[in-house]
């Protein structure tokens, strides 16, 4: 599937969960924005669908938190590469000699 297509199909559901809930189209669509991925859209509606929070400040809240554990996988991954390439000097050297 097309990434575009995914990513506005995941929106269009997590602002469609928002509103559900009682809460402005405005929200879902900056929620989302925030997210940035339907994995994270995904993991989001998870929440709404099972919590069902009173409040924008929970559905934000929850938002951030998702944000930060893909910012920390992020670096997780980066420091790994990162010490790869590290152990391949390391091990074989840096090539010019």
């Amino acid at each position: 599937m097309d990434n575009r297509i995914e990513w506005a199909r995941n929106r269009d559901d997590l602002v469609l969960a928002i509103k559900k809930l009682g809460f402005p189209e405005a929200l879902g669509e900056q929620i989302a924005k925030m997210l940035g991925s339907p994995k994270a859209m995904q993991r989001m509606m998870a929440y709404l669908y099972n919590v069902k929070p009173g409040t924008a400040e929970l559905i934000v809240d929850e938002a951030l938190a998702i944000c930060s554990d893909v910012d920390r996988w992020k670096d997780k991954k980066a420091a790994e590469e990162a010490n790869a390439r590290y152990n391949e000097i390391l091990y074989y050297g840096l090539g010019d000699e």
